[in-house]
């Protein structure tokens, strides 16, 4: 066969030529990671004191989205919510696109902020509920069974007889019945001296009443954590 005679190389169709180029696989790829932070897990950057020692400020922790597609959180379980204008003021969307990019890419990446005000607490009682506390060895009661909390860490003082439920003042750890409304949480932090959490504003208070409540409502929650992933040293399923 003579040079002449070499079939010359088939021609690329035009999709062959956009889906073999580079900027298609970086698209795609993005697409990919999108779709996976979306709908299936996602990294969250733990900005506060309020879960340690379970979880410590700078921690990174992967968030399983899909958790809860067919359950309900349950107690015990650590979430990652959006919390409503109930729990504060919502920071202002950053006007500089620069900087509204870094903090997507934080987001995203699960090395910066994970959103205007996402947070992460332990669900203690869901929709239907009643919790109080406190027993009088100063155990939270969830359903009219006292529960025990190894996890918590730093809690309000509580003596039996000096500083409980029924002294005056009463035990910062203490606060009324309150049944869980639907669609809703009472979700409270491990460090519970210093975790502003659902309860934050009834301790203390007798005849609170439900307005000083404040919940983590079913829509809101981005998913249960299920492993630390940063830094390497802290490995582990919380």
């Amino acid at each position: 066969m003579t040079a002449d005679s070499v079939p010359p190389p088939p021609r690329r169709t035009p999709i062959r030529r956009v889906t073999g180029s580079a900027w298609f696989h970086l698209v795609l790829a993005f697409v990919v990671v999108g779709l996976v932070l979306s709908f299936i897990a996602k990294p969250y950057w733990v900005p506060s004191a309020s879960m340690e020692q379970t979880l410590e400020i700078g921690d990174r922790v992967l968030v399983n989205r899909l958790a809860y597609v067919a359950a309900e959180p349950a107690t015990g379980d650590i979430i990652v919510f959006d919390a409503d204008e109930t729990w504060g003021a919502h920071a202002p969307q950053d006007a500089n696109p620069v900087i509204a990019f870094a903090r997507w890419l934080g987001s995203v990446s699960g090395f910066g902020p994970s959103g205007q005000h996402t947070l992460v607490k332990r669900v203690i009682a869901g929709p239907g509920q009643t919790v109080e506390c406190c027993t009088a060895q100063g155990a939270l009661i969830v359903d009219g069974i006292p529960i025990d909390e190894p996890y918590v860490f730093q809690d309000f003082p509580f003596i039996a007889g000096s500083v409980d439920c029924t002294t005056d003042p009463r035990s910062l750890r203490c606060f009324d019945s309150v049944t869980v409304p639907e669609d809703s949480y009472l979700v409270l932090g491990d460090n519970r001296g210093n975790s502003s959490d659902s309860a934050a504003q009834c301790r203390g208070v007798t005849d609170a009443g439900p307005t000083c409540w404040r919940w983590a409502h079913g829509g809101d929650v981005v998913g249960k954590v299920v492993a630390i992933l940063w830094p390497i040293q802290r490995w582990a399923v919380p």
